[in-house]
C-alpha cells in the first residue's frame, strides 16, 4: 500500500479513520477554516499504523491532510492561534449525534485535554496521505 485515500460518511468510517490519524502530530498554523464553505483542514505528519507491526527497521510517518465539509462552526480548547509553532498530538475523533438526523458535533481529541470541536450538517471527511515519507525510530506510546 502506498498512499492512503479515506473517505468517512458515517461513525463507522469515521472510526476508520480516527484509527488512522492516532498520533498524528501538527502545529497551530496547519488549520484552516473557511466558515462561508463550510470547509475545516488539518495537515498532519501521520504516524503510519497501518506498517507499524510489520516494521523491522523503523516505522514511518507522512505528510496527510484531513478535510470536514459541511461544518458549521468550529471551537477549540487549549489551542493557541497566536503560536503557530505550537505542536498538537491526534489521539482521536468521534462524533456525537444531535438528535435523530445526521448533525452533529464532531471531536478531535488532543493530548494534553486539548480538543477541538466541529458542529456539522452531517459526517463528511476525507483522509488523504499527500506524500512527504519519512522514517523514525519513535513508536507513540500511551498509558493504560
Amino acid at each position: 500500500m502506498t498512499e492512503l485515500k479515506l473517505l468517512a460518511l458515517d461513525d463507522e468510517d469515521l472510526q476508520i479513520i480516527s484509527a488512522h490519524m492516532q498520533d498524528s502530530v501538527f502545529k497551530a498554523s496547519d488549520l484552516e477554516w473557511h466558515g462561508k464553505r463550510g470547509h475545516f483542514y488539518l495537515v498532519v505528519n501521520r504516524f503510519v499504523w497501518e506498517k507499524a507491526a510489520r516494521a523491522s527497521e523503523g516505522y514511518e510517518r507522512r505528510k496527510a491532510a484531513l478535510s470536514f465539509k459541511r461544518v458549521q462552526a468550529v471551537r477549540t480548547l487549549g489551542i493557541d492561534r497566536r503560536d503557530g509553532q505550537a505542536v498538537y498530538s491526534l489521539l482521536a475523533i468521534r462524533f456525537s449525534r444531535k438528535d435523530e438526523g445526521p448533525d452533529g458535533t464532531i471531536e478531535l481529541t488532543l493530548a494534553g485535554g486539548s480538543a477541538i470541536s466541529l458542529d456539522v450538517e452531517c459526517i463528511e471527511a476525507q483522509l488523504a496521505d499527500t506524500g512527504g515519507v519519512w522514517g523514525t525510530e519513535n513508536r507513540p506510546k500511551h498509558d493504560a
